[in-house]
């Protein structure tokens, strides 16, 4: 191998598979040693390098001069050939690997070459990329040829290849499409402070703008909502709430909850609890579809969200009171102050820090134990009275007055006909579409206890 070919040799690889000069030196000079210890033995010592420039080859074996025609001639071509293309494909392997593992959570696009058992393989160029069930938005198929956009999840090495990880429910996915599609965000006029998203169904996006003549909300709706359409197409008709960011959580809240219309914040610091007071008709609203709005507004927040009304405030209030009161060892005075903190449960109550009740009540540590432990048992009974509640009240909804069940002193053909009734409904409750059901959801939401995002 003449120092012209080595040049042209390396040249060739940088430039087809994108590796750098120096790592095909380095594969050549490893494969070199490995071919030359063989034919030397595995005690020797030898040193191969290859001039960067001129690409002549000069070797040492235990501190004697190697000819450079026996180190390029035919001891060992057939194995520096294989260690070559071995060192090649490691050094191609991690060339993809450093070069995609540096885009993990960058959005990119790619062509579906192959769809089968719910996993999309993706054609990325050089490589491709696997986009798993687990990563897709619910609901979601694709189709052989079809171009979709993904952002990368996570890539590491297995074996000789790279494993990319694809997945279009991250919240950054919507963070890159508005990127992509409201130049302000790029210029850095207007800000992504926080994103809350449950895939498929709806996201909430915090925005801010640097410039008062800008308005960041209508910035990303854009004119006629063209800008956030194309987004919630991308995603598949996902809804897409834009909030606008205050780092006041006073404002941030009512903000997060839109559109369902704030009373009152009551933040408790202790518990990193935000109760939000709105009124009866705006209750279902604020909690959402099955609990949805008050859940992405509380990550968005980043504080744990209960919404209530003043009444079932006022309840809980006076219901803390009377049973932290009741533990022993815990005055009334202390009881307030802990209610006055957001402390509405025994479940808070027992996971107070040790110390914050000693200093509210002037408590010694086997007092403040004793307390605890109390709280974490009413707290377990409270929990299982609940369910069990619960199970009775399902209990009592499959045994509806006029059903057979519950007219057990009718005449056979009335039973007969009272259970044809039942099943009827049964069958058009299960046929009823989701809308439907979850609208149902919300009515009972509504007239339940107060909801809260944990």
């Amino acid at each position: 191998m003449k120092p012209e070919e080595i040049l042209r040799i390396v040249d060739a690889i940088h430039r087809d598979k994108n590796i750098d000069k120096e790592i095909v030196f380095q594969a050549i000079e490893s494969a070199l040693v490995t071919a030359l210890v063989r034919h030397y033995g595995e005690d020797a010592e030898v040193i191969i390098q290859i001039d960067r420039e001129s690409g002549a080859i000069a070797g040492t074996c235990d501190g004697t001069n190697i000819d450079p025609e026996e180190i390029t001639g035919r001891i060992g071509a057939q194995t520096a050939k294989q260690v070559i293309i071995q060192k090649i494909r490691e050094a191609e392997r991690d060339s993809i690997h450093d070069e995609y593992e540096e885009q993990v959570g960058q959005m990119v696009s790619g062509l579906v070459t192959r769809f089968d058992g719910g996993v999309a393989t993706v054609s990325l160029g050089v490589t491709e990329a696997i986009l798993p069930r687990s990563e897709q938005i619910p609901g979601e198929s694709f189709h052989v040829n079809e171009r979709i956009r993904a952002t990368i999840f996570e890539v590491r090495k297995s074996g000789s290849r790279v494993k990319i990880i694809l997945s279009r429910i991250r919240p950054q996915l919507v963070q890159r499409l508005f990127e992509q599609e409201i130049p302000e965000i790029i210029d850095g006029v207007i800000e992504i402070r926080a994103i809350s998203r449950e895939p498929g169904y709806r996201s909430k996006v915090a925005v801010i703008s640097s410039d008062n003549r800008v308005d960041c909300v209508g910035a990303c709706v854009g004119v006629r909502g063209n800008r956030i359409k194309n987004i919630v197409e991308e995603l598949g008709g996902e809804r897409i709430d834009i909030v606008r960011w205050n780092d006041d959580l006073q404002v941030l809240v009512p903000n997060a909850l839109q559109p369902a219309e704030v009373d009152e914040v009551i933040l408790c610091q202790m518990l990193g609890r935000g109760i939000v007071l709105v009124g009866e008709d705006q209750l279902s609203l604020a909690i959402g579809r099955r609990g949805q709005n008050v859940r992405l507004a509380s990550k968005l927040c980043g504080w744990d969200i209960e919404i209530m009304t003043r009444e079932e405030l006022d309840q809980q209030i006076e219901r803390a009171v009377d049973g932290f009161s009741s533990i022993n060892g815990l005055e009334e005075s202390v009881a307030e102050r802990l209610v006055g903190e957001g402390f509405l449960s025994y479940d808070d109550l027992s996971v107070i820090e040790p110390d914050d009740l000693m200093e509210m009540g002037e408590l010694s540590a086997e007092a403040v134990d004793t307390i605890v432990n109390e709280a974490e048992n009413r707290a377990t009974v409270a929990e299982e009275a609940a369910a069990d509640e619960r199970r009775k009240q399902r209990e009592k909804e499959h045994v509806e007055p006029g059903s057979a069940e519950a007219n057990v002193e009718g005449s056979v053909e009335n039973a007969a006909e009272a259970g044809g009734e039942v099943q009827e409904q049964e069958a058009t409750s299960q046929d009823k579409p989701l809308d439907a059901e979850i609208a149902s959801g919300e009515a009972s939401e509504a007239s339940s206890p107060p909801q809260s995002s944990s």
